[in-house]
């Protein structure tokens, strides 16, 4: 028979309201990195092509 604890929950926690311009700021940063990471691999690939083409 199982034993009957009591319930001790601690009361929710409220967290605050999402700063929204702060999210939109590191969105953007990471679309941003993203983007230039992107574009220098495809750089990267196209002279990589034209160095060890034979």
């Amino acid at each position: 028979m199982a034993s009957q604890h009591p319930a001790h929950h601690s009361e929710p926690i409220l967290e605050s309201p999402m700063d929204y311009a702060e999210h939109e700021k590191t969105y953007n940063g990471f679309i941003s990195g993203v983007k230039w990471s992107v574009l220098s691999v495809a750089v990267l690939l196209i002279i990589l092509y034209f160095v060890v083409q034979p």
